[in-house]
Parts: C-alpha cells; structure tokens; sequence
C-alpha cells in the first residue's frame, strides 16, 4: 500500500480486528449528517467519513444534535445518561446507530444524539428559522455540542471513550475549548475548517453561557474583534487543525480568505494539514444510482444522453441532444461565483447552450435567476430550494456543471460533475484547483484533461471560460475524451481516511500513541 502520511508523521501502529478492539477510537462530531440531515457538504463529509475511517483501523462514533430529522432516523435509541449545561438546562444523550446508506457495505455507525427539544426541535433549517434569521440562542445551541463532546470524552458512556475528538466547522468549535479549559481526562482534538467564512460569531454579552473560565475570553482565545469567535475558539484550542484541501489549507493562512483569522493560522501552520474531501461512490455512482432514469459508466454512455433528454423534460427545457446543458447545483450565495453565472447567461443562450440552477439562498440572486428564466423559457430554469434526488439527475443529465466560486474550501458538485461526465468549468481556488484539470493544448494532447478552469474572478474571464466549454463541446471527439478522463478520476475515501488517521496519531500525547 503506497504511504499517504503527511512528511514526519509516525506510522499508525494499530491493526483492526472484526469486534472493532484495537481500534484508534474517535469521536466525530457534526452539526448535520447524510442521510438523516443536509444543508450542504458538510452533512456529506460527515456521512461518509466514519465507515471510510472504518477501514483504517478506527472505531469512530457521531455525535449529533437532536434535531427533528435526526432523532426520527436514530435507530434503536436508548438513553444512556443526562447532563446539566451551564445555563441550567438538562440534556439526555441517546446512543443507536445511523440508518446505512442504500448499498454501502460494513456495521452501521454508532450514534449519540442531544436529546434536548428546547434547543433543537424548531421549524427552519439547523441553523435559521423560516424567516432565515440565524436562532438568537445558537450560542447555547452549539455549546450544548460541545458540553456534550466533552462529557463522552470523559465519563458519560462506561462502555466507551474516545481517544481522539473530531469536530467539524464552528459548530463544534467550542469542543477543544470546552476539554482543554475544564477539569477531568484531557483528550486530543482535531478541528476541520469546511468554510472559514462561516465563524459562528457572537456577541461578547452570552459569554457567561458558554461555562468557560473568563481567562478564554482574550486575543489568545476565542475572543475576536471584542464578540466571541466559535471558528477561532476551535483553530485556538485543537491540537490538529485539517482544511478539506490541500490548496485551501495554504489560502485561508493570506489576509484575502483568511478572513481575519490568517495570523492564528500562520502560527499554527506547523499543525495544519489540508485533506482533500472524497466521494462516497456507494451514493455518487451513475452506474448504480437510484435517483436517475438510466444507468451508464465511462465506457457506456446510452444512458446518459437518455438523462440528458429526461433531464430537459423535467426542467421544462426545450429537448434537444445539440443544445450544450449547463447547470448549477448550490446554495444561492455570493461566494458560488452566481453573479458571474447571470452575467454570463446570454453567452449560454447565444452559443446554442441552456442552464439549469438549483439552489436557494440569497433573495436578490433567486429573483435574478427567476427573471432569466421568465425571459428564456426554454433555454434557462430555476428550482429553488434544494432537492437531492433532483440533484442527481442534474449531474446525470447535464454537459457542464458551474462552479465559478469566488472560494471554494474543496467543493463537492465538480467531483460529482466529473464522475457523472459533466465537465466541471470552475475557477482555480481551493479545491476546484485540486481535482480539475483545465482543457488546453497540452493537456488535450496528453489526454489528461477534465474540464475548464479560469483564474481572474471576473466577468470577462468567466464569460470566456463559457465561450471555451461551448467551443469544445462542438467538437465532439475531444469533448468525449475529455468526459472520460473525468470520469476516471478516483475520489475514493480510501486515501483520505489514511490522512486522517495519520492526522489523530499525530494529535495523541506521545505515552497514548505508542500504545495504539
């Protein structure tokens, strides 16, 4: 097996065994999870990783807050025990297991849930209520995660204890805080950046509900322009920080994407480590997938142009194989690069081409694209609101799939794009510039191409990179070598899962890691 580990770290020592023992034991914790909960790739990063860390030799467990979706989908809950957050309120833990993923292979995840319907059983999306006004108490919210995390670190669950905590975005930012500031069993922590951009920002006043010591509410904590930083208490504490590519991992320590945060991140440089995401091809997979019409692999492509005309039909497009399908599965937000994408939309319709958006967001962008879509009927349509099976049969549908991002910490749609044979055209950052590799002279002479890259964030150069994914597609053979280099790529979670593991032996204290 080739050696994935970053330079300088020890060799995982530990072998898994069938009944789990001898395992790395580590506990994940996240805010969403596939299938039960998703707003985004973060619920399926936490989805997957668990069973993909399963062949590492990692017994890993989730822990997740109890919303509706969630609880409703724990199987074989019991309760295993209550603790009182510092506000007062009492919480219940519930240990079952995660429903499998159609088709996935291996144990179901073991799972504990906060059962605490005070703080978790709202209507809205985690996060925001109807209105899409963030939850005035996500402090406590989310500090509950933490709480949580750290009382299964230490005693809660006789029957197991972690040697290492995982948690993922600001969410569980506040698990490191919460073991390294408080007393009892002191337990590594790595952290994962998924977006900086999202801190989890709150006003200095709710300190007093977080149940820390007043010594971390300073520069050197998570204290942030005078208001408390969710993202930095996580950045801070963690023995291991990972961002979920390796591009990403150098962009967010420069002032223009480290949004205020690229200092600490320079400091801690020598214990950041960028890991790109993967794909959980037991979902993603256009030969085996249950969301599309028609079946097809690299090799055997009738399937395609049948979603391709299925696709169209549904989206109430004009059916037509010569129309070039551009399409758009994402949150509706500024960073997506939208406004490039309606800049560009009479570039699409001129060459000949169409675009399809799915997503919601942000009120001025879904307007925007419901007014192009009433000028173009036909040619462009908009479904709002994020519909996941919808999101399939896009990728299994379309030509090529938009990711123009003013940033992108990995990005998930180009990887589904190249394996469903939609050439991503993305912007070089982040994780686009990870895994897509742009169709110029030499790489289409090498056939090592995958899709259209542009550098600028800019009008002119998104608008050219459209120009050039049109110009390709009209000549055809070049467009199908493309496609199926694309759709050879590997993403498999094997290799990632080997990063992680190196990342937690690297997090244990020096006595822990070499009795693992």
């Amino acid at each position: 097996m080739t050696d994935t580990r970053p330079p300088g770290q020890a060799a995982p020592t530990a072998t898994q065994r069938p009944d789990g023992s001898g395992c790395l034991r580590v506990l994940q914790v996240s805010a969403e999870i596939f299938p039960l909960l998703k707003t985004g790739g973060l619920a399926d990063i936490a989805g997957a990783l668990p069973a993909a860390l399963s062949t590492a030799a990692c017994d890993v467990r989730v822990l997740l807050p109890g919303f509706p979706a969630i609880v409703a989908g724990l199987q074989d809950a019991t309760a295993i025990g209550q603790f009182s957050l510092p506000w007062g309120e009492s919480v219940r833990v519930l240990s079952g297991a995660l429903p499998a993923v159609q088709g996935a292979e291996g144990a179901a995840v073991r799972a504990y849930v906060l059962e605490a319907p005070g703080l978790y059983d709202r209507p809205g999306n985690p996060y925001e209520d109807a209105q899409r006004r963030p939850y005035a108490d996500n402090h406590r919210r989310f500090a509950a995660l933490a709480w949580g995390a750290a009382r299964l670190a230490r005693d809660l669950d006789p029957d197991w204890a972690p040697q290492v905590v995982h948690g993922h975005d600001w969410h569980a930012g506040l698990v490191p805080a919460c073991l390294k500031l408080t007393a009892g069993k002191q337990v590594p922590c790595v952290f994962t950046v998924h977006n900086l951009a999202y801190q989890g920002i709150f006003s200095a006043d709710v300190f007093g509900d977080l149940g820390l010591p007043p010594s971390a509410f300073q520069v050197d904590g998570l204290e942030f322009h005078g208001q408390i930083s969710f993202m930095k208490a996580g950045l801070f504490y963690a023995d291991k920080i990972t961002t979920v590519s390796p591009t990403y991992a150098r962009e967010v320590q420069t002032a223009e994407q480290g949004f205020g945060l690229d200092g600490l991140l320079r400091t801690r440089r020598s214990d950041l480590t960028g890991i790109l995401n993967a794909v959980d091809t037991q979902v993603w997979n256009p030969a085996t997938d249950i969301h599309i019409p028609h079946h097809y692999a690299a090799d055997h492509l009738a399937g395609k142009a049948k979603c391709k005309a299925a696709l169209q039909d549904e989206a109430e497009l004009e059916v037509t194989k010569d129309a070039p399908l551009f399409t758009v599965v994402s949150r509706l937000t500024e960073q997506k690069g939208l406004n490039l994408v309606l800049a560009g939309i009479e570039t699409i319709v001129q060459g000949g081409g169409q675009l399809l958006v799915l997503g919601s967001g942000d009120h001025e962008l879904e307007n925007a694209f419901r007014h192009a879509a009433q000028s173009h009927k036909g040619h462009v349509a908009l479904r709002v609101g994020y519909d996941e099976p919808f999101a399939h049969r896009i990728f299994a549908g379309s030509d090529i799939t938009l990711v123009p991002s003013r940033f992108e910490p990995c990005g998930l749609t180009q990887m589904y794009g190249l394996l469903y044979g939609s050439l991503p055209l993305v912007r070089a950052v982040g994780g686009l510039a990870d895994t897509v590799i742009d169709a110029d002279l030499a790489t289409l002479d090498d056939a090592t191409a995958t899709g259209i890259v542009f550098a600028n964030f800019s009008e002119a150069d998104y608008r050219h990179a459209v120009r050039r994914a049109l110009a390709l597609y009209r000549q055809p053979r070049a467009w199908a070598r493309v496609r199926q280099t694309g759709m050879h790529q590997n993403f498999s979670w094997t290799q990632a899962a080997q990063h992680y593991r190196a990342v937690y032996i690297a997090a244990l204290p020096d006595l822990s890691r070499a009795s693992t």
